[in-house]
Order: structure tokens, then sequence, then C-alpha cells
């Protein structure tokens, strides 16, 4: 599949695992992949979110250990203060200690099984579309698609399949 990739998007899964190393994360995950997208692409900007904003999204979460706002606005119904939580945790085990790091080093990380659930969805996209390359807006629709905490993040700025869908769309028809 990775043959199928255009050069930008090869840029992105191996920017993926670069910020999965650089936050000592095991392995790469959908996030990492979102937090690279952001970096290298203009179809973020194209659909009302710039890439820092995003960025500030992806850390909160990523501190968080992955839990979305809308977890944590869920958890505040019951009277949980993910924030208050995430701070007592930071003081006793240091800051950063839900991010995921568990590894030191910079050799291959492997892919989560969503990473490479979402990777087979941005084929299946880019084939639908009829596209014989694989691009940064198969891989967004990819992350919009398949159920998690990058589809989360996405829709709290409004970017649904749909709309990257009509993104594509317009490009594919220009």
């Amino acid at each position: 599949m990775f043959e199928r990739f255009t050069p930008e998007l090869r840029e992105v899964v191996i920017g993926a695992q670069r910020v999965a190393s650089d936050e000592t994360s095991a392995n790469v995950d959908p996030l990492h992949l979102l937090t690279s997208l952001a970096q290298r692409t203009g179809a973020l900007i194209a659909l009302g979110c710039p890439a820092d904003e995003l960025a500030d999204d992806l850390r909160r979460v990523r501190r968080r250990g992955g839990m979305s706002d809308a977890n944590v606005e869920a958890l505040s119904g019951f009277g949980i203060d993910v924030e208050h939580i995430v701070e007592r945790v930071e003081q006793t085990h240091g800051p950063g200690a839900l991010t995921g790091g568990q590894r030191t080093g910079r050799g291959h990380r492997p892919f989560t099984p969503e990473t490479k659930k979402v990777l087979e969805k941005s084929l299946r996209e880019a084939i639908d579309v009829g596209s014989k390359r694989i691009e940064g807006e198969h891989l967004l629709l990819a992350l919009t698609a398949v159920p998690g905490v990058a589809a989360d993040v996405l829709a709290q700025r409004g970017i649904d399949y749909l709309a990257v869908r009509r993104l594509v769309e317009q490009r594919e028809a220009s």
C-alpha cells in the first residue's frame, strides 16, 4: 500500500513516526498521524482549521491520555474533574505522565491496530473516488471515518466525513 502513497503522504507517515518517537510512545497511533498531517497539508486549512489550533487540541488530548474534550465533558457530568486528575498524576509521576511515553530511543515504532485500520481505510477512500494514488485528503477522510479520538478531535472542529468528502470531490472535479 505504501507504494501508492504520494510523496507528501509518505512524509506524513514518516512524520507520524517522528512524532511518536519525540513523545517516546511505543507505537504510532492515529493522533500521531493527525499531528503529522496537520503540519504538512492544506486540507485542514481549507476546512477552516488552522494547524496551530489543531496542534493545541492534540497536545491537550495527548496530555489527558487520549481523552477528547467530549470525553472530558461527559465525565464532568458525573462530577469527575479530568484536569484535576491529570494535574495530580503529573505531580506524582511528572509532566506528560499520561501521554503514553513508555519507550526510549529512536528505533522503529509499530502502528497500532487503529492506525492500520485508518491507513487501510485511506486506500479504500482513494479507490472510491477513482484515484490511483493515496493523498493526504484520503487519510483525512479515513481519520474522520474510523471511530476514535482523532475523529472526535476533528468533529469538535466541525470536520467530519461529509465535509472532507465534499472537499475531495471538489478537488477531483477541478
